[in-house]
């Protein structure tokens, strides 16, 4: 009897309820980074140590995060991107009570690095797992929901925190992503269907060595930056080493026939403009702006921590004001034209808040903040939708792993170069202190690089994404 012909592989269908479940883990990861900060100064008194030293939970987190994350693409293939993501999921919840278990400092970095563990395998892996189900023309609804965590989180954070903590104790912070975490398993075992089996290459242990220490020295570098003395050097000592072994883990994965993380998914522009220049500009910049703004109203403007964070939340709750508005705006004008003008709009930004001032009327700092968070938005979601235009269905998962890597290595060094701005200019002025000069010098800095970064959006195609945007070039 003549075989039957295979039936073709069935197109995918977008599943909102996935693209929801990413949404869901994804904010318990971006809600508990957010809200810790709000409880330091009452976890140092309840594990008898000083603020400073609880930065280790943080540094853990971050680091473990790093070093695992590369390993994230092979695992998926080795036992199913279903099954990662529901065991990341499950261990993030219960190293999240762990944390709130925790009776001292030792056992409480031991929690966070059990986390960051956890958490290098949920963003992308779970973002593999909805590109998997959307097709491209359904994209930019997939990423309109996906985006939410991370523009929701900082607003969410800090005032949670803070009223849990007060209410209640620090520990309910870390406890609260119990629920969360349960109810996303859940949905995980419901709605995400199982992939078919695929027999994963050998282990790359050099290549996964090699990308594990490069990132970790240079996120443990970029987090030192700030530091004076000798901490300095060595900050700067681990970032060379860092850059060192960066390169020659590129040499080896571009030789590998089977590499630990392919760098394939470069040679294609959408991909490689969100990455790497200008997208990684765009990235360092505006991590480093939750980190400017608090420092401008309470250094420079002199206001009391409650009062600045007021001011702060202005700008945060403006990334939200913009959204609704995205997917129009992308489809009229395409994602070049988007890119090109609004980094330049993001370049008046900063070149606005470098001229911000105590006695600057409040309606205009208002209408400044707003401009500011309007046009991140913008230009994050923006790039985020781009990312995967003209990634293949094969090279989705490899293209997940290192944007997420990216993004940590841009998180990270957005805050230590504005921490370097911010001492450089203090040195030049012979201060004492980071005053408003500093401040204002340092968003001019940022005002110089947005513009640089905007230039680059200049090489984009007009047709870049067209077939998600629908913008259809002349």
């Amino acid at each position: 009897m003549p075989s039957q012909p295979s039936a073709p592989a069935a197109r995918p269908t977008y599943s909102p309820m996935i693209a929801l479940i990413m949404a869901a883990t994804s904010f318990m990861q971006n809600l508990d980074g957010a809200i810790i900060n709000t409880s330091l100064p009452q976890m140092a008194r309840s594990f008898g140590v000083s603020t400073i030293d609880l930065s280790m939970g943080i540094t853990a987190y971050m680091l473990a995060s790093a070093a695992l994350s590369p390993l994230s693409g092979w695992l998926s293939q080795r036992i199913g991107e279903r099954r990662v993501l529901l065991v990341s999921v499950i261990a993030f919840t219960l190293a999240s009570v762990w944390c709130g278990l925790a009776p001292g400092l030792d056992m409480f970095v031991l929690a966070r690095i059990a986390q960051g563990l956890a958490g290098a395998m949920m963003m992308p892996v779970g973002m593999s797992v909805v590109l998997r189900h959307t097709p491209k023309a359904a994209l930019m609804r997939a990423q309109a929901v996906t985006v939410w965590p991370g523009l929701l989180a900082p607003i969410i954070g800090p005032v949670l925190g803070g009223f849990i903590t007060q209410a209640l104790d620090w520990r309910w912070n870390f406890w609260l992503n119990l629920p969360i975490g349960l109810a996303g398993a859940c949905a995980i075992l419901r709605f995400v269907p199982r992939e078919e089996k695929s027999t994963p290459p050998p282990m790359d242990f050099t290549g996964f060595s090699l990308c594990a220490v490069a990132l970790t020295t240079l996120l443990a570098g970029f987090q030192r930056a700030a530091e004076t003395g000798q901490q300095r050097e060595i900050a700067f000592g681990l970032i060379i080493f860092g850059l060192a072994t960066g390169w020659a883990a590129v040499r080896h994965l571009g030789r590998h026939p089977t590499p630990i993380l392919s760098l394939a998914p470069l040679r294609r522009p959408s991909l490689r403009y969100v990455v790497l220049y200008p997208g990684i500009l765009f990235r360092t910049l505006f991590s480093a702006m939750p980190f400017l703004l608090p420092l401008l109203f309470q250094l420079g403007f002199g206001l009391r921590p409650a009062a600045a964070g007021g001011w702060v939340l202005v700008y945060f709750c403006s990334n939200l004001g913009l959204k609704p508005f995205t997917s129009a705006i992308l489809r009229r004008f395409g994602f070049r034209d988007v890119l090109l003008v609004n980094g330049l709009l993001v370049t008046l930004s900063m070149v606005a808040c470098g001229f911000a001032a105590p006695d600057t009327n409040a309606a205009l700092l208002v209408l400044i903040l707003i401009f500011a968070g309007a046009t991140r938005s913008m230009q994050l979601t923006s790039l985020s939708t781009m990312a995967f235009a003209d990634i293949a269905s094969n090279e989705r998962r490899a293209a997940s792993g290192l944007l997420s890597i990216l993004q940590q290595a841009a998180s990270a060094a957005g805050v230590a170069c504005a921490a370097f701005s911010l001492s450089f200019f203090q040195l030049l002025d012979h201060s004492h202190g980071t005053g408003l000069a500093e401040l204002h010098a340092t968003f001019f800095i940022a005002g110089g690089i947005a513009l640089v970064a905007s230039l680059g959006c200049v090489r984009m195609p007009r047709a870049l994404g067209q077939e998600i945007s629908g913008h259809r070039a002349a």
